[in-house]
């Protein structure tokens, strides 16, 4: 059990240095508006994983991955996520960028401050990861092909593969926290107004740009 543990720890750790959707948004929200956010936006984003890990103890990823009809409604439905997440970040390039009142909201929020505004703000960031991480179909399909590879005869599969959730959850989480930390850190640099626009026209198309791939990808 222990080499089987340290094999897909090892592995886990590859697959989440591999940036995808999850992490550009997750970059996004904690230049935006700070570390906090992009914490929330971090547990929704595991919070997701947890649920295909969980998914694929249950067999339902496997219901995923043989159904045709059902990975293809998830495939163009999270296209038209990514997409609308990429357009929206355009837009709010375009604008100009946030007012002077919203950053100091989002200074607020860093330092600990903002009270329900902050709450809210943080339950935005974190649906935004949990959508961005559902909006992925090969999530379920990875969950019930690269899961229980690791599983050890004998073992009891469910109990296994959500063991196994947990801890991919974990390492996804200490991640991506450094990557938020180290946004953070930048942020004064990043976050000038000219700097920002850039990089929100940077996140938009990179969205848009995974997103089209995704609707224009062959099973």
């Amino acid at each position: 059990m222990l080499e089987s543990l340290l094999a897909f720890a090892g592995a886990a750790v590859l697959i989440a240095l591999v940036p995808g959707p999850s992490t550009v948004v997750i970059m996004r929200q904690s230049l935006r508006s700070g570390r906090r956010a992009g914490l929330w936006a971090v547990l929704g984003n595991e919070t997701g994983v947890l649920l295909w890990g969980v998914a694929a103890a249950v067999g339902l990823s496997a219901l995923l991955a043989a159904s045709r009809l059902a990975y293809e409604g998830l495939r163009v439905a999270g296209a038209v996520v990514l997409v609308w997440f990429g357009v929206r970040a355009l837009w709010g390039a375009r604008r100009g960028g946030p007012a002077a009142a919203a950053a100091g909201e989002d200074l607020r929020d860093e330092r600990g401050g903002g009270g329900a505004g902050a709450g809210a703000s943080g339950w935005r960031s974190y649906r935004l990861g949990l959508v961005t991480n559902f909006a992925n179909p090969k999530a379920g399909v990875f969950a019930v092909s690269f899961l229980p590879q690791f599983v050890p005869e004998g073992w009891p599969v469910a109990a296994v593969l959500v063991g196994f959730s947990v801890l991919w959850a974990l390492i996804d989480l200490v991640w991506y926290t450094a990557v938020v930390w180290l946004v953070g850190s930048a942020r004064r640099v990043l976050g000038r107004p000219v700097v920002r626009r850039r990089l929100d026209q940077v996140s938009g198309v990179v969205l848009v740009g995974l997103g089209v791939r995704l609707a224009a990808e062959a099973r």
